[in-house]
């Protein structure tokens, strides 16, 4: 396959991708960037020829063949690097993958050094640590983000991001259960339901898995889901702030969601990775919500709060009022699993989290935060100045720009060409969200003032 093609194959999608000569000139661009080799990742379902003729008796695993292509944020990077092998020279800038660019404070790096340190002691040296996370971290988790909501220490179990808690939780709930998930959403939540066996095959027809209820969610419903078309989940995965979309649930919306849920005696696996870019009055916990603590748990993480995305610390919340439909507490199984499948978040990532809940560790959180923000209102400004219909961006590190009648991944592709942007199609979320694009926020400044320049002359 020529590069050319690489790029123009969407992950599910069969039309042609729009690579028209640019008229960008990458002489003209003011900003120098390190090109850093991330390597051609082939992550797809497909079954790949075999080097040898000797096989193995061992059947593949049917779920993960289910899969349609490679997961959604290595692809963009395989075509990133494809892109950089037919334009060696370009100043290729990344406002695709949601991953943080600024450095962690120094409030923060030095608790992780100084713990880094006290290992080569005897004193200081720590093995083994609580599988459910250090209590010190514990407390300090629950006293910041769950103050007066009746969250208590051991309700709380500290782990190495939410993206590996969501996995964990979907081994407690097994592969007998049927999900509904927000459309679009984080893809980790389809992709790993699919690997647990929880769906049935991909429908190309619709663009969905079977046994998976899409709750649509768009401009025309504020992207919060009609509740009454829906049938009966189990587990419901809810993002607020949502990833892709930057819509925050209003307290109405959730009070919606709990009684639905409690109606229905499903359980809402609650994202809240975003929750300190809010900038009104929308809850950051589900459990500000009466009665959430009986129907739902919540996932978070200090990735992009701290810049944490390479450190790796995250947490879950799981209220010992939340029980099974036999009475066993859902906390108990999940401590199971995290006890046989993990063995407690780094010690050193730990006492970063301990000092990011710091006074001087909260002030630089908010600093970084704040920083980001002001980037989505410079990227909101300029495809609102353009005339595109654009949202998120207000409580969310994400802007969510509306192409309409096009096909995201061609969209993708033309600014990729073009301008040497890396974007991320909204279809990669799922089918509702075709026509739209993702844009990122985290990024330098300049870069992001840059790439909104490359914008301004692609679609003036």
């Amino acid at each position: 396959m020529s590069i050319t093609q690489s790029l123009s194959t969407p992950l599910s999608s069969s039309s042609s991708t729009f690579l028209a000569p640019s008229t960008f000139n990458p002489s003209r661009s003011q900003v120098t960037l390190p090109v850093k080799s991330l390597g051609v990742c082939k992550c797809i379902a497909a079954p790949q020829e075999a080097d040898t003729a000797y096989k193995t008796k061992v059947s593949r695993n049917g779920n993960i063949a289910k899969l349609q292509a490679g997961y959604l944020f290595p692809e963009i990077a395989r075509r990133r690097n494809a892109h950089l092998l037919k334009y060696p020279d370009a100043k290729v800038i990344s406002l695709g993958i949601g991953d943080t660019t600024e450095p962690i404070p120094d409030a923060i790096t030095s608790a992780m050094s100084k713990r880094s340190h006290a290992l080569s002691t005897v004193e200081g040296y720590s093995g083994y640590g609580a599988e459910q996370g250090e209590k010190p971290l514990r407390s300090a988790i629950a006293s910041t983000f769950y103050r007066d909501l009746g969250i208590e220490d051991d309700d709380i179990f500290v782990s190495d991001g939410a993206k590996c808690d969501i996995s964990r939780l979907q081994i407690v709930f097994g592969s007998k259960i049927k999900m509904a998930v927000q459309d679009p959403s984080y893809p980790a939540y389809v992709d790993s339901s699919v690997i647990m066996g929880q769906t049935g095959y991909y429908q190309k027809d619709v663009e969905k898995f079977a046994n998976i209820e899409y709750m649509r969610c768009n401009p025309e419903n504020g992207f919060f889901p009609d509740l009454s078309s829906i049938s009966r989940p189990d587990i419901i995965f809810f993002c607020s702030p949502n990833n892709p979309t930057g819509a925050a649930a209003t307290r109405e919306q959730l009070t919606q969601l709990v009684k639905f849920a409690k109606d229905n005696g499903s359980i809402i696996i609650f994202d809240s990775a975003y929750a300190m870019y809010i900038s009104g009055d929308n809850p950051r916990s589900i459990f500000e919500i009466p009665g959430a603590k009986e129907v739902a748990l919540e996932v978070s993480s200090f990735s992009k709060y701290a810049g944490f995305t390479g450190v790796r610390l995250g947490w879950t919340v799981i209220p010992k009022q939340l029980l099974f439909s036999d009475g066993f507490p859902v906390a108990k199984d999940f401590n199971r699993i995290v006890c046989t499948c993990f063995n407690g978040a780094s010690n050193i990532s730990q006492a970063g989290g301990l000092a990011c809940l710091s006074p001087d560790g909260l002030k630089a959180m908010q600093d970084v935060i704040g920083f980001y923000k002001e980037n989505t209102n410079i990227i909101v400004e300029t495809f609102d100045s353009l005339g595109f219909k654009v949202y998120g961006g207000k409580d969310a590190p994400y802007v969510w720009v509306h192409f309409p009648g096009r096909n995201s991944w061609d969209v993708f592709a033309e600014i990729l060409e073009k301008t040497h942007v890396v974007t991320t199609p909204g279809s990669g979320f799922g089918p509702g969200g075709e026509g739209f694009v993702r844009v990122s926020a985290f990024g330098h400044r300049e870069n992001v003032l840059e790439a909104c320049r490359r914008f301004k002359e692609l679609y003036k």
